[in-house]
């Protein structure tokens, strides 16, 4: 077992132990799932958006997770004023740009938010995160673009982490995280992942767990991202072949199912140091 395996054997565990509290400003598409996915892994989710109480709430919180699926003027500043807080008591801040690349205000939002907080991690799929690094994208409103797959995940991540100095995640078919110096490939999951909504979003929550429990973000990137491609895997093998809506349930049994053991016997996790 290499080093990063061991280190999410041990952060899975720990985080049960640890039970941080994860404050969401999502997705409300996706809010539901997010706040299950993170009371299957062990956190504790809390969902407040509203101006007059999104900065008091990440001050009492592990880490703060902002995702920008469903935007809208109120959330914004709800957002910006929740990372400010954050960054202010050094709460790490997990930033899921959805949709980044495919209109004015996702874009300007995601200026926004990168100018005015400080990231601890940044998650997202190819043309999202490309998007982040200043390359030329053709995002597919919420999803990756096929076309943006000509883009090196690996370079676009260890970019973004260096441009930010952040850890970066790009997921997709296979997963890459890297911190600038540290760099992982991640080869868990299933293709049915992408047939349910939420998935993405619940990723970015359970990286938002793991870093407010474990400290070391890199770590916790790779983490929250294998538990969601372990789940999918089991929950394809016990409940695949009856539908999206089943394997979708079955996606939160076996994140509550999850623990060091199990990511030791099926984690596909590679690293390399720069």
């Amino acid at each position: 077992m290499n080093r990063i395996t061991k280190d999410v054997c041990g952060a899975v565990d720990f985080l049960r132990t640890a039970v941080p509290l994860v404050h969401n400003i999502t997705n409300y598409v996706t809010v539901n799932d997010c706040a299950n996915a993170l009371l299957a892994i062990g956190a504790s989710p809390i969902m407040a958006d509203d101006m007059e109480e999104a900065a008091d709430i990440t001050s009492i919180s592990s880490a703060l997770v902002i995702n920008i699926g469903t935007l809208n003027q109120r959330t914004i500043a709800s957002m910006l004023a929740a990372g400010k807080r954050a960054n202010e008591r050094g709460i790490p801040v997990v930033l899921d740009p959805v949709g980044a690349g495919a209109s004015r205000l996702r874009n300007e939002t995601v200026r926004k938010i990168l100018e005015q907080v400080k990231i601890a991690v940044l998650r997202g799929n190819i043309s999202e995160v490309s998007f982040v690094a200043g390359l030329d994208v053709s995002t597919k409103g919420v999803d990756a673009s096929d076309s943006d797959a000509k883009h090196d995940a690996v370079s676009v991540a260890k970019t973004v982490a260096e441009q930010l100095g952040c850890t970066a995640a790009v997921t997709g078919a296979v997963d890459v995280i890297s911190d600038g110096k540290r760099t992982a490939e991640i080869r868990n999951g299933h293709p049915m992942l992408g047939r349910v909504t939420g998935t993405g979003c619940m990723t970015s929550a359970l990286v938002g767990a793991f870093a407010g429990a474990c400290g070391d973000c890199f770590t916790a990137a790779v983490s929250g991202i294998a538990a969601m491609g372990i789940a999918g895997e089991i929950a394809f093998e016990q409940a695949g072949s009856a539908g999206t809506g089943s394997f979708h349930i079955a996606v939160i049994d076996a994140l509550s199912r999850l623990d060091g053991k199990l990511v030791e016997r099926m984690a596909k996790i590679d690293e390399t140091q720069d």
